[in-house]
């Protein structure tokens, strides 16, 4: 089944289904994808909350923990947003992850040393910060499982059928498959402008000048005009103050950069200091992710299975909690038949490296699968050390080759109310946290223009 081109250059390059899917669109309304985060202790970060939290509020520890909603915002620029207003470093402001943006997401926040009568004042329009409770730890990424997803299908235009049968069918196929291919979606490297792994790629061959002009201007079909117009004029001026002038203040992190090449036009490396740490470091882990994902292509590409190690393979321990953890095993002769055992009984699960300084490559038939990947790409692991500046580096690590599908829940479709003739679907799930959404739903849509689609 044919894959878009636009899926193809993140290394996307297949479909774990066989039944054609439905088609329609996501996100027409930021309340068509509807994110509540959980955490590895039960709690559930939701839209709604149930009831109002009492005051004096409980626990000790100087971080407050707090539940974050926001609406139609990026989880970065929201962060800045609250530091800002709080008049504190955007380090002591910390998440587990990353959300999406054209969604309604629900997320725990910890925010250090700060008073509950400050936080109190804080406004912002699109997001809501509500105290839960205090406690000695930060919230991090690892104390997430994962994420709720309750997400409307829109603009579906098929019969009520045609629409039950396929999503059965893929249900199905997706359950026999034990769940989906583990890739990175197509928001790890920019929703509309995807470049975030290109940008990375030149940081790698340390071609700093390259990684700045690709991010500040090369151009998406798919942007607003005005931002396409100064992109182009960029590239043929290299003017930077000019730049500076005509780029919309909405391309922010983009003005960041522009503010300090204005000054010093060839400092291309300090130019990346001036961006958010959390935003400089996922440069190299976006081009990390499109190896990743054209590695995952290539072995389900050659038949060879996601459930079953075979000799050089990784495998993962996975935790109480079902998630995996760093803990890892590489299968040999003498020990294949005790891991796919493990692997049957969910102890251990199969993984494919995310190459970096730390981590090489695998063994065996799968080993032979990254290193073509590698030399095509003329890249080496150690070329993820930057030593120009060493907070761009991606040590690397591994990642579980599929990811189950928890809960899977379709609702009976109904007319769509803002698409006249056309049918909606709403479809729930969780998954892991790091997995992606859109990777489960493109197994049901099968899009043809994942931007038309809403993806």
């Amino acid at each position: 089944m044919r894959v878009p081109q636009i899926e193809r250059d993140l290394g996307i390059e297949i479909l774990a289904t066989r039944t054609p899917g439905f088609g329609g669109s996501i996100k027409q309304t930021p309340e068509d994808f509807i994110v509540q985060e959980i955490l590895v202790d039960g709690s559930k970060a939701e839209i709604q909350p149930k009831q109002h939290v009492s005051v004096p509020l409980q626990g000790k520890g100087r971080y407050l923990i707090c539940l974050l909603v926001k609406r139609n915002m990026d989880t970065l620029l929201t962060v800045r947003k609250i530091a800002k207003q709080l008049g504190i470093s955007e380090r002591r402001v910390q998440i587990a992850g990353i959300k999406d943006k054209n969604a309604v997401t629900a997320q725990h926040v910890s925010i250090e040393n700060i008073k509950l009568a400050k936080l109190e004042r804080l406004r912002g329009e699109g997001f809501q910060v509500h105290p839960l409770r205090y406690s000695p730890n930060m919230v991090f990424p690892h104390m997430s499982f994962g994420n709720i997803f309750i997400i409307t299908i829109r603009d579906i235009d098929s019969s009520y059928m045609s629409l039950q049968t396929r999503v059965s069918k893929i249900a199905h196929e997706l359950h026999v498959l034990k769940g989906v291919p583990n890739f990175f979606g197509h928001q790890r490297f920019g929703t509309i402008r995807p470049i975030t792994h290109l940008v990375g790629r030149a940081i790698a061959k340390n071609n700093m000048k390259e990684a700045a002009l690709l991010y500040l201007a090369k151009q998406s079909s798919h942007e607003h005009p005005q931002s396409r117009e100064v992109r182009q004029q960029l590239r043929e001026t290299l003017d930077f103050k000019d730049a500076l002038r005509t780029f919309p203040r909405r391309l922010l992190y983009e003005r960041l950069m522009l503010s300090h090449l204005a000054k010093n036009p060839k400092d291309y490396t300090g130019a990346f200091k001036r961006l958010p740490q959390r935003l400089s470091r996922l440069f190299l882990q976006a081009y990390q992710s499109y190896l990743f994902n054209k590695m995952l292509s290539q072995r389900v590409t050659q038949k060879i299975s996601l459930t079953e190690p075979q000799v050089g393979d990784y495998v993962i321990r996975t935790d109480r909690y079902g998630l995996p953890t760093r803990s890892h095993l590489k299968a040999t002769h003498g020990n294949l038949k005790d891991l796919r055992k493990a692997v049957k009984e969910n102890k251990l699960c199969l993984a494919i490296p995310l190459i970096g300084f730390r981590q090489t490559t695998s063994d065996g038939h799968q080993g032979e699968i990254e290193q073509i990947i590698l030399e095509e790409e003329r890249i080496a692991p150690t070329d993820f050390r930057v030593s120009i500046n060493p907070k761009m580096g991606a040590g690397g690590g591994l990642r579980a080759a599929l990811t189950p599908i928890i809960d899977l829940e379709t609702k009976k479709a109904t007319n769509d109310n803002l698409n006249v003739g056309k049918k909606s679907l709403t479809i729930s799930f969780t998954l892991h946290r790091g997995c992606y959404a859109t990777v489960v739903l493109r197994e049901f849509l099968k899009p043809d223009n994942l931007i038309e689609s809403g993806f």
